[in-house]
């Protein structure tokens, strides 16, 4: 298991600076769900922070999982067990790890949201797209892997592996529903 904690919907001329220390204590109140690395990316239109657990990709897999180019930013708790299959079906991306879960950028890249439909697998997903100003958050139709969200007071997104790292953060909070 990892813990995942992405910040979406930025305005302009956001104190960034204050809003990664926020998303990166709201991560580490999750840090039991992954002892074997902290993550963060911070951009002007999103932040995403990580507790990794490694369990595929031990040696590499460090996440945030950025794009080859450099446009994707991902955090995943969880497994995508057909990963192999889908990444032969993925020419021309250079992947830069051996983890499991960097498929996704690939595919994100292919096929939009409708990547979803093709992992086999357990997870809750985070992915921002810099140059397209979109993200896209997913999880397993199970709901096996837990992901919760909210706003803020001024509006912005907030999805986190456990409600806890959302408490005193988010307005409101709410499972994230399975299959979404």
């Amino acid at each position: 298991m990892c813990g995942i904690v992405g910040v979406f919907d930025l305005e302009p001329g956001e104190d960034l600076a204050a809003l990664r220390r926020q998303a990166v204590a709201a991560s580490s109140r999750q840090r039991h769900r992954g002892p074997d690395w902290s993550g963060v990316y911070a951009d002007d239109g999103a932040i995403l922070a990580l507790e990794r657990l490694a369990i595929v990709g031990i040696q590499g897999g460090a996440q945030p999982i950025p794009s080859t180019d450099g446009t994707l930013a991902l955090c995943v708790n969880g497994e995508i067990y057909n990963h192999r299959e889908l990444a032969a079906g993925a020419p021309g991306y250079a992947f830069v790890g051996d983890s499991d879960c960097e498929v996704i950028n690939a595919l994100w890249q292919r096929e939009g949201a409708a990547l979803v439909s093709r992992l086999n697998g357990i997870f809750a997903l985070a992915l921002w797209d810099a140059a397209a100003r979109r993200y896209l958050i997913a999880r397993d139709p199970m709901g096996v892997c837990p992901l919760y969200h909210g706003r803020d007071a001024a509006g912005r997104l907030w999805v986190a592996s456990e409600m806890k790292a959302l408490v005193g953060v988010c307005e409101t909070i709410e499972p994230f529903p399975p299959g979404h």
